[in-house]
C-alpha cells in the first residue's frame, strides 16, 4: 500500500502479549512460549502489510520471545542445578507488573466515568428515562489488537479469484473512508465482519480495514464490542460532532 499509517495511541508490545494470553485463556505464570511466539509474530506480519508505524515497537519483544524459545527447546544443562531459572520468568515477571499498573487506569477511568453519570442538577423525567434507556447497553472499545484479528480472520476466507481479467476494479482508502461515513448516516452501527464478508476481494478488505483505522485516527468512529473477542461494531463518534445552531 502507497499510505503508511500512523497512529497516535497505540497498545504497545505488552499489550499484544496480555491480549494473546486472554485469547488463548492461558495463565501469565504458564505461558506456552512457542504458540505465543509463533502467534506474536503473526500479528507483526500483519502490521508490516499493513506499514503501521508502530511495527518497530513490537520486533525488540519478539526478539526477546525468539530467544526464550530457543532457551526452551535446548536440552537442560546437566551441570546446572535443581533450581534453574525458567527462561520464562523475567517476562513473566514483567506481564504480571504491568498488568497491575493497567488494572489501576482502568479502574480510574471507571471512576472517572462514574462521576459523568452524576448529575449535579435536575432533569426533568422525560429527559433522564432517555439516559437510563441509553445506560442499559454496554460495551466497551475494541483495541488494535481486536482489529489486526478481525482482518486476519477475514484474509484467510476471501475466496481466492480463479479467472483473471485485465480490467481490474480500484479502492482506495479515501474512497472507502466516504463510502463508510455514507454507510453511517443510514445505518447508527455497521458490522466490521459484514463490510469484510461484501468485500470482492483482499485489497478492497485491506482498504477498508485501512479507512476504519483512519476513521478512529481522526475520532470521527469509534469501534465497539459487546464482548471480547466478540464481532467488531463501528459506530458514529457523536461526542466529535459539530452541534447544529
Amino acid at each position: 500500500m502507497n499510505y503508511k499509517i500512523h497512529l497516535e495511541k497505540f497498545e504497545g508490545p505488552l499489550d499484544l502479549l496480555l491480549y494473546l494470553i486472554k485469547k488463548n485463556d492461558i495463565e501469565i505464570k504458564d505461558i506456552p512460549i512457542a504458540v505465543i511466539t509463533d502467534q506474536y509474530m503473526e500479528y507483526i506480519e500483519m502490521m508490516k502489510m499493513l506499514d503501521l508505524d508502530v511495527v518497530g515497537d513490537f520486533l525488540v519483544m519478539a526478539a526477546t520471545l525468539m530467544q526464550i524459545k530457543s532457551k526452551m527447546l535446548l536440552p537442560p544443562d546437566p551441570l546446572a542445578g535443581p533450581e534453574t531459572a525458567d527462561p520464562r520468568q523475567e517476562l513473566m515477571d514483567r506481564l504480571k507488573e504491568y498488568e497491575q499498573f493497567k488494572l489501576i487506569a482502568e479502574g480510574l477511568k471507571s471512576k472517572e466515568l462514574y462521576r459523568q453519570d452524576l448529575f449535579s442538577r435536575l432533569i426533568d423525567g422525560e429527559k433522564l428515562n432517555e439516559i437510563k434507556e441509553d445506560a442499559q447497553e454496554v460495551f466497551f472499545e475494541a483495541t488494535l489488537f481486536d482489529l489486526i484479528n478481525a482482518l486476519s480472520d477475514a484474509l484467510k476466507h476471501v475466496p481466492e479469484k480463479k479467472d483473471y481479467q485485465v480490467s481490474q476494479e480500484e479502492f482506495t482508502i479515501e474512497g472507502k473512508i466516504h463510502e463508510l461515513l455514507h454507510l453511517l448516516v443510514e445505518q447508527p452501527r455497521v458490522s466490521l465482519m459484514g463490510l469484510f464478508r461484501h468485500s470482492v476481494n483482499k485489497e478492497e478488505v485491506v482498504c477498508t480495514f485501512a479507512a476504519v483505522l483512519e476513521l478512529t485516527r481522526l475520532k470521527e468512529i469509534i469501534i465497539i464490542q459487546h464482548r471480547q473477542f466478540e464481532d467488531i461494531e463501528i459506530m458514529r463518534n457523536t461526542a466529535n460532532e459539530t452541534p447544529t445552531a
